[in-house]
């Protein structure tokens, strides 16, 4: 190989090393830190850069986007002095390049650790009950100490999330505890108020059931009271339609006659029928006599044929038959 092309071969080797060194895209939302000579020059932002050979250099790169940095866990006192791990995740972005290249050497670990300090600071506040209550509180506190002392920093704390709380062993058994308890009662309570609620239940239907059955009661004894009332005017008007037609029967031919003879019928077989069910018969003294009685009936029978007296007058008192009392012998 002849000098000529080795010397060829060395100005373009040379040619390209500076072009590398003088040729710089910056990608989108990414931040170079040039120095030239050793002090800050400039911010590269993205897009086509050209660089001075061997003066200026890339000291730093910076990512703009949003980061999450894990916080890891650590042990913080509450307020009732229980001893809990905690650990959460940290949201940051670079706003301002050369402040977080030159304000601190690495604010990661920087803001790592201002978030664990804060965070211990944060939940001594706190009782254990209230940590699981209070996490959003917790989340904005730790934000705004951190965010306040990254500012020098160039860098913003966005947000901050616990991921998670880790009690000690035996404040998880006595939490479990104290749920199941709690789910018991509630359990109990449940089950008393349905209870309850079947037992008014239960009672409104027997009042209304009573009540349905008093008002059937009330209808039925309506309905048998009308029905009675209309049976015993149906009763008395037959009853007054027989004793006019008997009446027009009387007074025709031979009618006085056919009275007297079913009364005397009636008569005989009455005290026949009372001889045969009564040890005790009570009969008229002229037994013996039907005719007689016959004819006592007819005298009634011959007044109520007279006409109406006048108001005052006196009236004649049909005599009265004499009666004897026997007293048949015990069977």
């Amino acid at each position: 190989m002849s000098l000529y092309t080795l010397i060829t071969a060395g100005i373009a080797v040379f040619v390209i090393v500076v072009f590398f060194k003088t040729i710089r895209i910056v990608p989108q939302r990414t931040a170079y830190i040039v120095e030239r000579l050793g002090k800050y020059s400039r911010t590269l932002e993205a897009g086509f850069h050209i660089l001075v050979p061997f003066i200026d250099r890339i000291a730093y790169r910076r990512s703009l986007k949003e980061e999450a940095v894990d916080v890891p866990q650590q042990v913080c006192i509450t307020k009732d002095n229980v001893s809990i791990g905690v650990d959460g995740i940290l949201y940051l972005q670079v706003v301002d390049a050369q402040k977080s290249c030159y304000g601190i050497e690495d604010y990661k670990y920087a803001v790592m650790q201002m978030a664990q300090t804060t965070m211990r600071s944060v939940f001594g506040t706190f009782d254990l009950d209230g940590t699981f209550e209070a996490r959003e509180v917790i989340n904005m506190r730790v934000v705004e100490s951190v965010d306040e002392a990254s500012d020098a920093w160039g860098v913003k704390v966005t947000r901050y999330e616990i991921k998670d709380i880790e009690p000690p062993q035996s404040i998880i058994e006595a939490m479990e505890k104290q749920m199941k308890a709690e789910r018991d009662k509630r359990a109990e309570i449940a089950e008393s108020e349905g209870k309850r609620q079947a037992e008014i239940n239960r009672a409104e239907g027997r009042r209304q059931a009573m009540i349905a059955e008093s008002e059937g009661e009330k209808q039925k004894r309506i309905n048998e009271a009308e029905g009675r009332a209309q049976e015993i005017e149906r009763v008395a008007e037959a009853t007054a339609r027989g004793i006019g037609k008997i009446a027009q029967a009387i007074q025709q031919a031979g009618g006085l006659q056919a009275v007297n003879l079913r009364i005397a019928e009636q008569y005989i077989q009455e005290f026949g029928n009372l001889a045969r069910t009564n040890n005790t018969m009570i009969i008229p003294a002229t037994l013996s006599d039907v005719g007689g009685f016959i004819a006592a009936a007819k005298g009634i029978l011959d007044v109520f044929d007279t006409p109406a007296a006048e108001p005052g007058a006196a009236t004649a008192t049909p005599p009265a038959s004499p009666v004897t009392r026997w007293d048949l012998p015990k069977p």
